[in-house]
């Protein structure tokens, strides 16, 4: 999912102008109601000072219900622009950190996969937290410039009562806002520091979930949590360093936003004492030194929100940013040719490696090494950038380099050994489309029956996120399901049964055949079941096929062969 509209900004400013560029509109129709809104509430206190002074000259009722009106109107002038105008920005700021959110998120669904260095923990903090502050600029940028009025309202309103009180506001103003402007700065590079170890942190509970089952098997679930726990703690004192930054900075807004009000208040006292302004004047002074604290609390913390939301612009731009893994090509394979031809393919462990599996064969690679076996899959599922590896995949007669992902993903399936479990139900997981015709014979030739039929909701029975509430054995027979209800032409399976035990492997094996019998299918494995299954076994060592032939005559005449899948 990418919006044609954006033109791919690459750096965290990008982003924002971006941002601002397509919220224009809004922005501007935001930045006019909340400047009505603070001239308006500005005015009341020169409003109040005006009615002081006209009241001591025209005491009369006709006089007191004008300005009783006038009040009126001036307050009902801010309630609705500040009703208007804030759902004006919000609007936006939803709408503007949606799009970004479905674009960070469009990159790590992309079957294409970018490199970002980050873990999919990571990137989901990403999607979502630094989406929403970023978009904040969209609110940051109409208050701030509406903050601006109220203060050129109130200094041009007290310059006419007393040139020195105006120009107490004006430099009052610039030197609150040089001082917190330097202060800013510390926040935003904390702010985006601490964004990174909490994103960290949570890539470590993903992992963790994931984990956990088989963590607890092999004792090492004490040393995974203390682990976590130094990350987290990590994150907490990075937490704490901007908290106290924060404070720093919100108290020391405060304090000088109170002393310029003070100032204002002192001053045009002194000048009513020694007779330079009149009441009305001190009365509108004083009104005006309370009411400009609004203002400047807000046109003091606007630095701070701009450079929380430039950090996190630029870890944004870290995804949005990073180069495809792969350049999708235009091609597609041949719908009547269903076969797969690997001609002298290198790859990290893999060294010359050729085959050819015809169509509607039933053929398994034994990898000696799990790394042979995990480099020809990441081949063949179009994640190796093409000048990462020599030799050529065709699929349907077609090089997979020149195909289009979605043309390949129509023709060949790549079910990972780790394939992700959804939050949703069993039904979701398998057919997330809703499409399939063959969910009950993918569940019952993956043996997920008895987790069906375990549940009374049966297929609509939920699951947790990462599938959390079902075991490791479970997780991958329902992803085993879900490679088997998308009825690919060419299916790659890589270690679909390590985690449920001899016997269920057994009969998954000769159910798969089964269902699969005249489609090509490929199981990357060391189980003797899939290997028996199958039509044809390749023997896969140091990078290359050494040996081809039915599982039962390679393990007669093959010694190593049998030491190396016999259980």
């Amino acid at each position: 999912m990418t919006d044609p509209d954006i033109p791919g900004p690459r750096t965290g400013a990008g982003i924002l102008r971006t941002a601002l560029r397509r919220n224009i509109g809004a922005m501007a129709s935001g930045t006019a109601l909340m400047g009505l809104y603070q001239a308006g509430e500005t005015a009341f206190p020169i409003a109040l000072g005006l009615i002081v002074e006209h009241t001591m000259q025209d005491r009369s009722p006709g006089s007191l219900a004008r300005s009783v009106a006038g009040l009126a109107v001036i307050i009902t002038v801010v309630s609705l622009s500040w009703r208007f105008g804030m759902r004006v920005l919000q609007k936006a700021n939803t709408t503007e950190a949606h799009r970004w959110r479905t674009r960070v998120a469009a990159c790590g669904l992309q079957p294409v996969a970018r490199d970002v260095g980050l873990k999919s923990g990571e990137v989901l903090t990403v999607a979502t937290e630094d989406a929403d502050q970023t978009a904040d600029i969209i609110e940051v940028v109409p208050l701030l410039i509406s903050s601006l009025v109220a203060v050129a309202v109130a200094a041009v309103a007290l310059g006419r009562a007393s040139v020195h009180l105006g120009l107490l506001v004006v430099l009052g103003t610039a030197a609150i806002l040089s001082v917190l402007g330097v202060m800013s700065r510390r926040i935003g590079t904390g702010t985006r520091e601490q964004q990174a170890r909490v994103a960290r942190a949570g890539a470590k509970v993903a992992d963790l979930i994931t984990g956990l089952r088989a963590l607890h098997g092999f004792g090492g679930n004490h040393a995974a949590f203390r682990s976590y726990r130094k990350v987290s703690e990590e994150a907490k004192r990075q937490a704490v360093t901007v908290a106290r930054v924060n404070g720093v900075y919100a108290g020391t807004a405060l304090a000088l936003n109170a002393a310029l009000a003070a100032a204002v208040t002192l001053t045009a006292g002194v000048l009513a004492f020694e007779g330079a302004i009149g009441i009305g004047d001190l009365v509108m002074a004083v009104g005006l030194a309370q009411f400009i604290m609004e203002p400047l609390k807000l046109f003091s913390e606007m630095p701070k929100y701009v450079m929380m939301a430039r950090a996190s612009a630029d870890r944004m731009a870290l995804v949005l940013a990073a180069p495809p893994v792969a350049v999708p090509g235009t091609g597609s394979p041949a719908a009547d040719r269903l076969d797969l031809r690997v001609t002298d393919l290198h790859h990290g462990s893999l060294r010359g490696l050729t085959f050819r599996v015809r169509a509607g064969e039933f053929a398994a690679i034994a990898a000696r090494r799990p790394r042979e076996g995990a480099d020809l899959a990441s081949v063949l599922a179009a994640e190796a950038p093409p000048g990462s590896y020599r030799g050529a995949v065709h699929v349907g007669g077609e090089e997979l380099a020149g195909l289009a992902v979605e043309a390949l993903r129509a023709r060949m399936l790549v079910n990972p050994y780790d394939g992700e479990i959804f939050a949703g139900t069993l039904r979701t997981n398998i057919d997330p489309a809703g499409t399939s015709g063959l969910v009950a014979e993918a569940v019952e030739a993956s043996l997920l029956t008895d987790v069906v039929a375990l549940h009374r909701e049966g297929l609509d029975h939920g699951v947790r996120d990462r599938g959390a509430n079902l075991s490791g054995g479970q997780r991958q027979r329902l992803s085993l399901a879900r490679a088997l209800a998308a009825d690919a032409g060419i299916l790659v399976l890589h270690d679909p049964t390590t985690a449920v035990d001899a016997v269920t492997e057994q009969l998954i094996a000769r159910n798969l055949a089964k269902l699969r019998r005249g489609r090509t299918t490929v199981v990357i494995t060391s189980s003797p079941a899939l290997l028996d299954a199958a039509d044809r076994v390749l023997v896969l060592e140091d990078g290359a096929v050494t040996a081809e032939g039915d599982h039962r005559v390679l393990l007669a005449a093959d010694e190593d062969y049998r030491r190396a899948v016999a259980r």
